[in-house]
């Protein structure tokens, strides 16, 4: 068998998943006869997609693969194939999606560690009221005004991008177009069109905090998410086909997501702040970076309460209204939200699509930034981009590995 041909056929195979479900494959940078191949075939069918992937999967031992590489596009099929399980109709549970998609296992956040979380807001945000009462207040002060966000965003976009092309192999001509968006349930999203070229969909309405901007920007763009598909396109790994197509609640979006979730770790190490505040100041933004650094931690531990929400709503079955209030109420317990903010995220996690997502982003971020925390976090961070790992070879991987 060629080497290229299951990668290929694993491409097709994810764009027949796409013409399914378009929210589940961003497929920018897919060669355009596989394209065209699979757009002139008859609609397929989710039963159709399980078979396809099973005889794939099947296949892999013969294809002369790196063993890498292997076991990349193995746990893919399998996600793939459960995917198109759930589609098909198949019950999975919500820790069994997990398991077979994402390649995790999840427990809950532990609560003493988000008292303690609590106690450092308190100290960091003094003053009279609640800490919940305080964090809001900060929030509010915080927001970027709507008629200066595209400015800011702009700004990091530039900021960054020129702190990072140059070790990350970025051609002259890259570029990524933002646009700003309404009535979405996320704060942003990221689309590859090929060719060096991403869009970055903002929502205006999500009232985003300048202290947090600097991280959002990095994730979606430099050096996240516009970096890993620009350099999969014509980086190292440009053989790898496999790359080119990014499919929603899989092992490969956990790393992704672990990856981009540390991109502005790895872009400016922790004393990011005092640069956010120049980069933010010089389009009229205000920003105190060094309480900008200081929060940041703390609010990152306190989102594993989203994970937490999603085990309430999903883990015994479909969600009812009672596993609806003690998700809202968690939320607004733990991770400090206002009751319209709860109710806005939770509303999020209950969509079939988005469920697994919060996952993917909690424990990648775990992963990533335990293995990133040994070494030089750039050239990890370029490894992990040029030869992904499944989340199970991560946790496995020895901290002083090269490859």
């Amino acid at each position: 068998m060629a080497p290229h041909a299951v990668p290929d056929a694993y491409v097709a195979l994810c764009l027949r998943l796409r013409r399914l479900v378009p929210a589940f494959v961003d497929a920018g940078a897919v060669d355009p006869a596989i394209r065209r191949r699979v757009a002139d075939e008859p609609p397929p069918t989710a039963a159709e997609l399980v078979r396809q992937a099973g005889r794939l999967a099947a296949e892999l031992p013969d294809a002369g693969l790196e063993p890498g590489r292997g076991r990349f596009l193995a746990a893919q099929l399998r996600a793939v194939e459960w995917r198109s399980r759930r589609l098909a109709g198949q019950h999975v549970t919500f820790r069994g999606e997990l398991r077979e998609c994402l390649d995790i296992e999840v427990a809950p956040g532990e609560l003493d560690a988000y008292r303690s979380a609590h106690r450092e807001l308190a100290a960091l945000l003094p003053g009279p009221g609640s800490v919940a009462g305080r964090l809001a207040t900060h929030r509010c002060r915080d927001t970027v005004a709507p008629g200066r966000l595209a400015d800011a965003v702009d700004a990091l976009t530039a900021a960054l991008r020129h702190r990072v092309a140059g070790r990350y192999g970025l051609p002259p001509g890259d570029a990524v177009e933002h646009r700003l968006v309404h009535n979405v349930p996320w704060r942003a999203l990221h689309t590859y069109s090929a060719g060096h070229r991403s869009t970055v969909r903002i929502n205006v309405g999500a009232g985003l905090p300048a202290g947090q901007l600097a991280r959002l920007v990095a994730h979606e763009t430099y050096p996240g998410h516009h970096t890993e598909c620009s350099r999969a396109e014509t980086g190292p790994a440009r053989h790898r086909v496999e790359l080119g197509v990014t499919v929603l609640g899989t092992p490969h979006t956990v790393v992704s997501e672990g990856m981009a979730e540390s991109a502005l770790d790895t872009a400016m190490g922790a004393d990011w702040g005092r640069w956010a505040s120049q980069v933010l100041g010089g389009v009229g933004v205000p920003l105190d970076g060094e309480l900008a650094e200081r929060l940041d931690p703390v609010l990152a531990t306190l989102r594993r309460a989203r994970l937490d929400a999603a085990l309430l709503l999903h883990d015994v079955g479909p969600p009812t209204s009672s596993d609806v209030a003690g998700a809202e109420a968690h939320l607004r317990r733990w991770l400090l939200l206002d009751a319209m903010r709860a109710r806005r995220l939770v509303a999020t996690l209950a969509r079939p699509l988005w469920r697994a997502h919060v996952a993917a982003s909690v424990e990648g971020s775990a992963l990533v930034r335990s293995f990133l925390r040994h070494g030089d976090p750039v050239g990890h961070h370029l490894r992990l981009l040029d030869d992904p790992p499944t989340p199970t070879a991560l946790l496995a991987r020895p901290m002083t590995t090269t490859h």
